[in-house]
């Protein structure tokens, strides 16, 4: 597929926070990303607003391992508070995604070019990205390059036990992505078969919750001569 990319993700730590641990400062990770945290990978990857990132699969290469800290959070106000965080130490994924226009952006339509988006998010996938890599959260660097999805040995290829992982947040439903003027999570209940993860589309979650109202934000003509300028000076067609 012309629109489709298969990379690899790995680094020392990650923290994709359960948000039900952030009560009392204490952050969990989950056993594996969410599809919001890889998705938002790719953005830092390459992102425009002419397109959207489908996340269809994961693979754990490596066993899910945790690992907890002692951390001192920021307070502005004073204080010497100690945390405890548990991360995902030594963490390897392979992710295949694709991306889509979004039709929801209608002042965007300028810019349905699937070839020029495919080649410039090729070379900034080789390139490492275009914006620092995080693992769920800033102190956690990761890194990422093109691989082929499937290859090399994973962990889990001869385990043929289920993993089910309980219910997880899957994303969110931002408005310009779903025409509608609330935000809103999705949450799920995914299974992991001998390392992989099969992510349902957004639109294919069942449970959806809003969290509040919201409304999209569209670009004028002047942004959109900045845009398309941009464009053209990233080698764009």
């Amino acid at each position: 597929m012309k629109n489709e990319i298969q990379f690899e993700i790995f680094g020392d730590y990650a923290l994709f926070t359960d948000p039900l641990t952030k009560i009392g400062g204490e952050k969990l990770s989950y056993s594996v990303p969410t599809y919001q945290a890889i998705k938002g990978i790719v953005e830092s990857v390459y992102w425009k607003p002419t397109i959207m990132f489908i996340i269809d699969e994961l693979r754990v290469m490596k066993p899910i391992q945790m690992e907890s800290k002692g951390i001192r959070p920021i307070e502005y106000g004073g204080g010497n508070t100690l945390a405890n965080y548990t991360y995902l130490r030594d963490v390897h994924y392979q992710v295949k995604a694709h991306f889509e226009f979004n039709m929801n952006r209608p002042d965007m339509a300028f810019d349905r070019n699937e070839g020029k988006h495919f080649s410039i998010l090729q070379r900034a996938l080789k390139a490492g990205g275009r914006r620092d890599i995080f693992l769920g959260t800033r102190e956690c660097q990761g890194y990422v390059e093109p691989c082929e999805y499937g290859s090399g040995k994973g962990y889990y290829d001869e385990i043929h036990a289920d993993y089910t992982l309980g219910t997880m947040v899957h994303g969110f439903n931002y408005p310009d992505e779903t025409g509608k003027n609330q935000l809103e999570v999705r949450l799920w209940r995914p299974e992991m078969k001998r390392g992989y993860i099969q992510f349902p589309r957004p639109e294919n979650c069942k449970i959806i919750r809003p969290i509040k109202e919201m409304e999209a934000k569209f670009f004028n003509e002047e942004n959109i001569e900045s845009v398309e300028s941009l464009s053209r000076s990233l080698g764009g067609e």
